[in-house]
């Protein structure tokens, strides 16, 4: 129950929010208690808010009520300024609104807006926005301009605070201010005239203190997140202006940005790269100063430790084994228009530092692949010590910033620090070209003499950042609790105190993220620090960074892989304490349905996770641990008859069509949803475009011998082999025939396999964590297709990507696996006539296709079948799981719930790889999606026609 004045609020916003989007159940709070920091605070009430008017309300609503607000936007701040234990207001699905103007030189987004996604609509005008921090493709612009967020190319020039144009903002009274409109700073103008009037003066007043103007200046010549933007009193004078740029960086202590316009940034195809190990720092830190005069767009710098981290890894040269313990490397990255303009510059480049001794030749590459290669060293430094740290303690990055003439010898000093208090692990790397750099150690919250080293270690650091270097505590990070104390110490008592007049401007009341940038607690980075206790070696590394997240079909629904593992985290400590037993079972009771049986369990999780975890492997475990000896038993009777479970699927699914027909679908889906609630949703929810029943008929095809006719094993997934088209869809053929006639087509000999109908990958039992199962059934399909390949001599192909996934990554049999993306675009396609369709067409890349690498593959097969080609950026797995569209269709409904929008009206029909993913697709698109076969096959009949 809710304690006033929060149960009040509570009642309030119930009047205006629809209620699924007021969170106050104790484990989706908890879930929200935690960003990307090592700080836990739990909110009292969680809004997802979804559009500006919200924003006013609720702010209405705090001040009524004196409750503070902290906004949110994807929770990966890494100083804590993204939790509070009073009101979090979080972007829920809305706030993606994006608008480029002509020559793409302007991109106005809304804070939900991830930043990779507003490069992806730039790329193809070659521009970007300025800010490029390493978590671009999770961290929502919202939280990029807050925290004036840069990262490796960035610099100081290119951040938020030097490419604003303009923005939308909602103060703390409600008000709105659009910097971009005439009309609106007119209005805002009228009715705010004391406000601006004191900025004004506030500016005049720092411009006029000639010392304190140029302290401003000066702290500013380096990357600065430490506290307000006061440059803004310095470097404009229109009081709209400086209210604006005092809103990069201010963590929402001073307004909430509705929508920020950036001047984009050249994006240049032509790139080489090269890295430079020199004999030790100080070295290295010469070449910086000399390549700060040439076209560089990067240098990033790596002490020995951060080469050690990762060496003998994959794809990482053999020489950092050998290299000398005072070593430190350079990654250079020059940036070019034109192939002929980079060449020359890579020349330039390269002489400017040939004076400068070097532990290996300076080579540079303009080869994509070991671009990336390079980058992924850089890039790998930070989960390497996650990956490796302890289970139970904390990986901790902080990034300050010095003078580039001063660089070197800060970072002996840190390395100094670092022996000092026993941090043997801390690894130092960074924007060398800003003299930013990360260092990165593990840290155990869990003892308090550890929590006293950490407090010395700190104390130490911004002694020797502010009084030795003059440098900043806080290069990028932004400020948050963790610094909060020190910013009077770095800035000095008069900037200190100009802060707080800021503040009080802007938010009387102190209602916007108290405690956040200032601070009167002098511990307060020493409070509230997030427990990690061991749960399982499967998710026990995780970092809680919330890279994940935009992956996460369930991530609008319930939870994300990162709040899954921070809840479990929490359960399980509250259990093995037995401090509070009955919140613990109240926890556990919400958890089986918010983290278990709404997870996709795809996986997707860990292609985004810097230390590769896969939640869903976890899940699918505690699946397993709650299905009981019974459940095992169950799985273990339908492995045993699936064939007889196959025939009975297609009876149900004729049944249920024959149904369709007499009812009509509005009748259909009344009765079915009814029994499926009933059912307490064991009975799946039928849909329209719910397939229909067919038998597997392979028929006598004769195989057409020789070397222009090579064999192939087919294996018609289960699904394949029981669902139809959906009745209505033009296609009225089964996918096996579909593939059958068109690899005939393009001169290949099919082979079946014995018995293919009690046949099966093990995926579905996987799915319900049953893994004995899983692995009888595929061993037992291994046999089969080692018999009818020629023990191995022929390759298999599959037609349902999640099966072939699943094959390849588990069977053991020497047995060669084509999925039948690869299948189509290496080997049928080049054996086609293709007559590219007239239409527009949409695909979707499954789990599995993403998880192998074909997203690329599956676009260019249907780019060469169809005139048009969609493929929604913004929509990920389907969410139907396997089976659990039919059983928790929500699932599905919240991860296609932009998919419609995001179609254009002349969209005829959409493409995939996954019978079942496509009956989600259908429902949440109004198309008929179907395997890319189809598409294939189209597009190929006039081969057909030529040769009858």
């Amino acid at each position: 129950m809710l304690a006033e004045p929060y149960a009040s609020l509570f009642r309030a916003l119930k009047e205006s929010i629809p209620p699924e989007r007021l969170v106050i159940d104790p484990l989706r709070t908890l879930a929200y208690g935690n960003d990307a920091s090592f700080y836990r605070l739990v909110p009292k009430i969680v809004v997802m808010a979804d559009n500006q008017a919200e924003i006013a309300r609720i702010l209405a609503l705090a001040h009524k009520y004196a409750t503070p607000v902290t906004f949110r936007a994807a929770g990966t701040s890494l100083s804590g300024q993204a939790v509070t234990d009073s009101v979090l207001v979080s972007l829920w699905a809305g706030w993606q609104g994006t608008r480029l103007s002509d020559d793409a030189s302007l991109i106005s987004v809304e804070p939900g807006v991830i930043g990779g996604h507003a490069n992806r609509l730039l790329a193809p005008h070659r521009r970007k926005i300025g800010p490029d921090p390493a978590s671009i493709n999770a961290a929502k612009v919202g939280g990029i301009a807050a925290n004036n967020a840069s990262g490796m190319c960035c610099g100081i020039a290119q951040n938020s605070y030097q490419t604003l144009d303009s923005m939308r903002v909602v103060l703390a009274d409600g008000a709105m201010l659009d910097t971009g409109d005439d009309e609106s700073r007119k209005n805002f103008a009228d009715s705010h005239r004391e406000l601006l009037d004191r900025l004004a003066e506030l500016s005049r007043r720092t411009r006029d203190n000639s010392p304190l103007a140029a302290r401003i200046r000066h702290k500013f010549r380096i990357k600065n997140t430490t506290g307000y933007s006061l440059n803004a009193l310095v470097d404009f004078e229109d009081p709209i202006d400086i209210l604006q740029h005092l809103m990069i960086g201010s963590e929402g202590t001073l307004g909430f940005i509705a929508e920020i316009t950036y001047r984009t940034v050249d994006e240049h195809e032509h790139k080489a790269s090269a890295l430079a190990v020199f004999p030790d720092v100080k070295t290295a830190c010469q070449a910086v100063e000399v390549l700060k005069g040439q076209p560089v767009a990067a240098a990033e710098l790596m002490d020995r430790a951060a080469l050690r981290s990762v060496q003998g890894k994959p794809g990482i040269p053999e020489y950092f084994s050998a290299l000398p313990e005072t070593a430190a490397a350079l990654l250079v990255e020059t940036r070019a228009p034109d192939a002929r303009t980079l060449a020359a510059q890579t020349t330039q480049v390269s002489a400017s530092v040939a004076h400068i001794e070097t532990l290996s030749p300076i080579e540079f590459s303009q080869d994509p692949a070991e671009g990336a290669r390079l980058w992924n060293i850089r890039k790998g430094l930070f989960p390497s010590v996650g990956a490796m740290r302890k289970t139970g303690t904390t990986v901790i990055i902080e990034d300050i910033a010095v003078a580039v003439p001063k660089l070197a010898d800060a970072m002996v000093d840190l390395q100094a620090l670092f022996a000092e208090h026993g941090y043997h692990e801390a690894i130092i790397f960074g924007h060398a070209f800003e003299g930013n750099v990360h260092f990165v150690f593990t840290q155990d919250f869990g003892d308090p003499r550890e929590i006293e080293r950490y407090r010395l270690f700190m104390d130490d650091v911004c002694k020797l950042v502010v009084e030795t270097y003059d440098g900043s505590l806080k290069a990028e990070h932004s400020t948050g609790r963790n610094m909060a104390p020190f910013v009077e110490y770095e800035w000095g008592a008069e900037a200190y105190a100009l802060m707080w007049e800021i503040k009080r401007l802007f938010d009387p009341a102190g209602l916007l993220n108290p405690g956040v940038i200032l601070n009167q607690d002098p511990l307060v980075h020493l409070k509230n620090l997030k427990p990690l206790p061991a749960v399982n070696p499967l998710v026990d590394k995780c970092i809680e960074c919330g890279f994940c997240e935009p992956n996460c079909p369930s991530r609008a629904l319930t939870l994300t892989p990162r709040q899954r593992i921070s809840c479990l985290r929490e359960i399980t400590r509250l259990t093995a304490s037995g401090e509070d037993s009955a919140r613990a079972s109240e926890l556990r009771a919400q958890y089986d349905y918010q983290g278990i049986d709404t997870c996709a369990g795809d996986g997707l999780c860990s292609l985004a996770c810097p230390v590769g975890i896969d939640t869903g492997k976890m899940i699918k475990q505690l699946r397993g641990q709650r299905i009981g000896p019974f459940g095992q038993r169950l799985a273990g009777f339908i492995a045993d008859n699936f064939d007889v479970v196959a025939s009975a699927t297609r009876v149900s699914l004729t049944a249920a069509g024959l149904n369709q027909r007499v009812l009509g679908n509005r009748l259909m889906g009344g009765l079915t949803g009814a029994a499926h609630r009933l059912s307490g949703r064991r009975i799946p929810l039928w849909n329209r475009f719910m397939p229909s029943g067919v038998r597997f008929r392979p028929g006598a095809h004769p195989a057409e011998e020789g070397a222009g006719h090579p064999r192939v094993v087919y294996l018609p997934s289960c699904a394949s082999r029981t669902m139809g088209p959906a009745r209505g869809d033009p296609e009225r053929m089964p996918l096996y025939a579909v593939t059958a006639t068109l690899l005939r087509r393009a001169g290949f000999s099919l082979v079946y396999p014995d018995a293919c109908d009690a046949l099966c990958c093990g995926m579905p039992f996987e799915s319900k964590g049953a893994f004995p199962q899983a692995d009888a059934k595929l061993l037992e399909t291994e046999q089969a297709l080692l018999a009818a390949s020629r023990g191995g001599e022929d390759p298999v192909l599959l037609d349902t990507s999640p099966c072939s996934f699943r094959l390849r990554e588990h069977s053991k049999g020497g047995l060669r696996f084509l999925d039948l993306v690869d299948f189509l675009h290496d080997q049928v396609l080049p054996r086609l006539q293709l007559r590219p369709l007239p239409e527009t067409v949409a695909v979707h890349a499954t789990c599995s296709n993403r998880k192998m690498g074909l997203e690329t593959k599956l676009l260019a097969i249907a780019q060469a079948c169809a005139r048009k080609v969609v493929a929604p950026d913004q929509v990920g797995c389907c969410g139907w799981a396997g089976d659990r569209g039919f059983t928790t269709p929500e699932l599905n409904a919240s991860a296609l719930r932009e998919l419609s929008a995001a179609l254009p009206a002349d969209c005829s029909a959409g493409y995939s790889t996954s019978r079942t993913c496509e009956i989600g697709l259908s429902l949440h698109s109004g198309l008929y999606y179907r395997s890319i076969v189809y598409l294939v096959e189209r597009a190929s009949r006039l081969q057909d026609e030529a040769q009858g």
